[in-house]
């Protein structure tokens, strides 16, 4: 299958790998990957930020760096959700509604692709370890992924996925929220941590990077036992026996 990937802003500047990995994943799962180096941002930051027009205007770009009829994949279900759920109020009724629509029919989440698309969730990957998945906002009330991560990382060998507590409670990043109420930001991360921790987990594993840097700032500031790592990530390791 030809597909188009979409690196998010924040994968790009900050985990570069991950975008890497991503692409290592999509082309063992048999695809054909393309990357338009002219794509930026989805418009997140500054529509959660409520500024709208320039949302709009980011997601303009979006919109016409992409195929309406291309199937689009992108390892984070934070800015899938944003396509999907919040595109409608920017672009309802403009010059661009009907190619949004289109993009929005076309968009997925790293996960969602390979289990409900392709039915492809071996790869080979090895993580000896414990680890808790850490179900992100997005992923879990935006994009209904739920048993996604949890399938492909059955199958990562060496991997021992325990139950994390109080795993549908948000890590506490929230884009401008970690800034604006840093003191309840923290609260939150530690919470999550703790609960990892107290569980015997290794490693938390997520489907956002957003996510993860918010809860390894608090670990690396910390210096607590545990590390996290994105979904692509863990699905790229290893890879002996295939």
């Amino acid at each position: 299958m030809k597909i188009e990937l979409f690196v998010p802003c924040f994968v790009d500047q900050l985990f570069p790998d991950t975008a890497f990995n991503t692409i290592k994943v999509l082309e063992k799962a048999g695809c054909k990957v393309s990357f338009n180096p002219n794509q930026t941002c989805c418009g997140q930051p500054a529509f959660n930020a409520g500024f709208w027009d320039d949302a709009k205007a980011v997601g303009s770009k979006f919109l016409n760096d992409f195929s309406e009829d291309s199937v689009i994949v992108t390892p984070s279900a934070s800015c899938t959700g944003m396509v999907k759920n919040y595109y409608n109020g920017l672009f309802t009724n403009t010059a661009l509604h009907n190619k949004c629509r289109a993009i929005q029919g076309n968009i997925y989440e790293l996960s969602d692709f390979l289990v409900n698309i392709l039915q492809f969730d071996y790869f080979g990957a090895e993580l000896d370890g414990k680890a808790v998945y850490h179900d992100s906002c997005a992923a879990l009330r935006e994009c209904k992924i739920r048993t996604e991560p949890r399938q492909l990382l059955s199958k990562v060998l060496g991997l021992e996925l325990l139950e994390l507590k109080d795993n549908e409670t948000c890590c506490g990043f929230g884009g401008t929220f970690a800034v604006k109420f840093e003191a309840i930001s923290t609260a939150m991360a530690q919470q999550k941590v703790d609960n990892a921790l107290a569980a015997g987990a290794e490693y938390i594993i997520s489907t956002d990077a957003s996510c993860l840097m918010q809860l390894q700032t608090y670990i690396d500031k910390n210096s607590l036992p545990i590390r996290t790592i994105h979904l692509a990530d863990v699905l790229a390791l290893g890879w002996g026996n295939v």
